[in-house]
């Protein structure tokens, strides 16, 4: 049996956290309706806020380095561009999940679905501008960074490889924090194996 077209998107995003401050593995689900969402006035911009704050709203998911992951919707044609604040300091970026936008200043050339930009440090925010006859959706995520070497397999996040390596061990073996890994089950993956059948 084949999966219908669905409007559904996902991303995931893991963070690392300071090797100073090892915290217990920790995870946070929240289902669509709990994510923090607002609208400006004029009903050009719409934002869901997975982390951080925009708009006024803020993301009920805690984290433990400053950051931000928005999702953004801009109507055709918006009158006014999206002005997103982001600390100079942090490392950003922005993936485009559909339509095209102007990033930055006016001549810009659009960036279109499938791209990834990757923001400079230094300015204030982002500017984004939708001159196109269809909805941009993107998302900006940034982040303070944190000055520290980075390995990533999977959903884990560390420092080194080798602490990727002890991390996937304790994982497969329920300790060291993952204890209570053996009885995790995500409600998202088990709606959509419900719904796909393969």
């Amino acid at each position: 049996m084949s999966r219908e077209p669905s409007d559904r998107v996902m991303c995931a995003s893991m963070t690392n956290t300071c090797a100073r401050s090892r915290v217990e593995p920790g995870y946070q689900e929240f289902q669509s309706k709990d994510i923090a969402s607002t609208t400006s006035a004029d009903g050009d911009v719409t934002v869901r806020v997975i982390a951080g704050e925009a708009m006024g709203a803020r993301s009920p998911v805690r984290t433990r380095t400053p950051t931000m992951y928005l999702d953004f919707t801009v109507r055709p044609h918006a009158t006014a561009p999206v002005r997103q604040p982001v600390p100079a300091s942090w490392n950003a970026f922005v993936y485009v999940l559909e339509g095209e936008g102007v990033f930055g200043p006016t001549a810009d050339q659009p960036a279109g679905a499938h791209h990834l930009l990757l923001l400079g440090q230094g300015g204030d925010g982002v500017e984004v501008w939708n001159r196109s006859d269809k909805p941009l959706r993107f998302v900006l995520v940034a982040g303070e960074p944190i000055g520290e070497p980075v390995a990533q397999l999977g959903p884990f996040v560390m420092n080194t490889e080798e602490e990727i390596d002890a991390t996937v061990n304790d994982f497969e073996y329920f300790i060291n924090g993952f204890e209570k890994a053996k009885h995790w089950k995500s409600q998202a993956m088990i709606a959509l194996e419900l719904e796909y059948v393969g």
